[in-house]
């Protein structure tokens, strides 16, 4: 599995503007339905539900919200970069401006869990993330997470 048969480029985006992470899901669940045709409101809905059992805040300005959806045919990925940072209750207390959400099917198993290392694993880069908090474009923020030089899941 590689990133970029998960996460298409349009579901790539510069947020200006997140006041609360229950507006940030919402944004991350319209995206996810134009992009994936994903029921929106019930991808929002999912990640709230899913962040109510543990931030999903990870440290270093990262979170990695998710959540596996009934109507959801493939694992599917929406990155933002937000340009104001957004209070998360991380791990490590800092605010967060770079968002990896990931939507599974509800019968995904290991599918969904492989594609979340891959994520996470990606995320743990410091040269990755530099580069996508250097760039506002959403296509070299494409480029920049799926080129081939990213980690492989297994």
């Amino acid at each position: 599995m590689d990133l970029s048969k998960i996460l298409r480029p349009e579901a790539v985006k510069v947020i200006s503007e997140a006041s609360s992470k229950k507006r940030l899901f919402q944004r991350l669940g319209e995206i996810a339905e134009s992009a994936y045709s994903l029921d929106g409101s019930q991808a929002a809905e999912a990640l709230m539900e899913r962040e109510s059992l543990g931030p999903t805040g990870v440290g270093h300005g990262i979170a990695l919200p998710h959540a596996r959806l009934d109507n959801a045919g493939s694992v599917s990925a929406v990155f933002f970069k937000l340009e104001r940072p957004l209070e998360f209750d991380s791990v490590d207390r800092q605010p967060v401006d770079l968002v990896f959400a990931l939507f599974a099917p509800e019968d995904s198993g290991v599918e969904h869990l492989k594609a979340l290392a891959l994520i996470s694993r990606t995320m743990r880069n410091p040269s990755l993330c530099s580069k996508l908090r250097a760039n506002d474009n959403p296509m070299t923020l494409h480029t920049v997470l799926t080129e081939d030089g990213s980690p492989q899941a297994a």
